[in-house]
């Protein structure tokens, strides 16, 4: 596809919620009801093509609304899978036992540079986010990028940016803000049907820990310096990268040099729906307060307007749990249990404040960028989730009280604590976040 005919799809793209009214012949006549032509999908590059990225490309390609034309990976079984993983999709839902799938790039930056490109879903390991997220922007192009959304507040903050410069859709792949058992929880929350709310537990993992694997042999068909793109050297661990006969979820996330442990893996979506629920997605807590065994039994947070939120087990799994002075509401995936029990059940009248709708966290994306608004998980909420979750794992490895400043997103008279919120990068990437 030439420069020129990108560009007109772009603005087809951008203009079509307003040209739809006057559409003569519906979509449905030429192709069945629900058809969208080839030419009318947004086009979409994938970036990090492990585990993860194979519910994402069936959650896409099952909105009838885009389609895939290029992938990338480091590793090279992985990219060869995705692609192969597109063609079978076509082939067993629409027959297309020859459609082309997707480009393969070992390096992402060739492939932001095609023009015929609309968007990208990132699905790397945390350390690689905000860079690719941050080039992604620059290149013109929307974004989904997979929970957390980075592995610093500062990175998190330039991605924000990034995306508002350069005028970009971004999608946080904290998609439980489109299920209905946390929407249901957050309604009922902001309209008071508990009281007023003075503590928040929530259930997740804990803290990482530094990178501590032995050495192995590197993969065959890894590129294991563009694994590690901004980070520092390290040696090489199959557990970080496992091989796609094992098809497993990697372990990387343990690890502090990449991840934040289970503080931001299931974090990110417990402590997102308490930020939700209690209208904090431009803002966060104001003092966190790490376990002493006395006063403080587990990781507190304190926010401006005196609520508490906690991490601790009160259960098993990962939920989020409400406490307010007329009621409580304890939510996890697929299950809402409420005091009275009737709330579960609640309907939120029409004059009621209701929090953003959305069914289909995929869907809601695309159309997002189709009308050029913002998506229901947008990049300044996930940056804030990820921010309290960071926030914890900080005051965890520091041992002690931090106050927190959550418009300048600085430690207050801390030098110590606000060395923490950086790490070392690559030098070329540490310019760049």
């Amino acid at each position: 596809m030439n420069k020129t005919t990108s560009q007109t799809r772009r603005k087809f793209l951008k203009n079509a919620a307003a040209f739809s009214a006057f559409t003569i012949v519906p979509r449905f006549v030429l192709g069945g009801q629900g058809y969208v032509p080839p030419s009318d999908k947004i086009t979409l590059g994938f970036i990090g093509t492990g585990k993860q990225s194979k519910g994402l490309l069936r959650n896409f390609l099952d909105t009838g609304q885009a389609q895939y034309v290029a992938a990338s990976d480091v590793y090279q079984a992985k990219l060869e899978q995705f692609i192969q993983l597109d063609k079978a999709y076509h082939a067993e839902k629409l027959g297309k036992t020859n459609y082309k799938g997707c480009d393969a790039y070992p390096n992402f930056m060739e492939m932001l540079e095609r023009d015929d490109i609309d968007a990208v879903v990132i699905a790397t390991p945390d350390h690689w986010h905000a860079a690719q997220a941050v080039k992604a922007a620059e290149a013109g192009k929307d974004i989904y990028c997979e929970k957390p959304l980075a592995l610093t507040i500062p990175e998190g903050r330039a991605m924000v940016e990034a995306t508002r410069k350069n005028n970009r859709v971004f999608q946080t792949g904290s998609m439980q803000r489109s299920w209905p058992e946390f929407r249901q929880a957050a309604n009922l929350v902001r309209n008071g049907y508990i009281g007023e709310v003075h503590a928040v537990k929530v259930s997740v993992g804990g803290p990482p820990v530094p990178y501590n694997l032995p050495k192995e042999p590197i993969s065959r068909g890894l590129d294991w310096a563009g694994w590690l793109g901004p980070n520092l050297p390290v040696h090489f661990n199959s557990i970080l990268a496992p091989p796609i006969i094992l098809d497993i979820f990697p372990d990387w996330r343990r690890y502090k040099e990449f991840g934040g442990g289970g503080m931001t893996d299931w974090g990110a979506h417990m402590f997102d729906i308490a930020q939700w629920a209690l209208d904090m997605d431009n803002s966060g807590p104001v003092e966190i307060i790490p376990p002493d065994g006395k006063e403080y039994p587990h990781l507190t947070y304190r926010y401006a307007n005196g609520v508490t939120m906690t991490h601790e087990n009160y259960k098993p799994g990962n939920s989020v749990l409400f406490i307010g002075t007329e009621g409580e509401i304890d939510v996890r995936r697929r299950k809402i249990e409420t005091q009275p029990a009737s709330l579960a059940a609640q309907t939120i009248g029409e004059n009621e404040e209701k929090v953003y709708h959305s069914e289909n966290h995929y869907t809601d994306w695309l159309n997002a960028i189709r009308n050029r608004t913002q998506p229901i998980c947008d990049v300044e909420v996930g940056h804030r989730t990820a921010s309290v979750c960071t926030l914890g794992n900080i005051a965890y490895e520091l041992k002690r009280p931090l106050q927190w400043d959550p418009q300048a997103e600085k430690f207050i008279n801390d030098e110590k604590a606000n060395l923490a919120l950086t790490r070392p990068m690559q030098d070329e990437w540490a310019a760049l976040l």
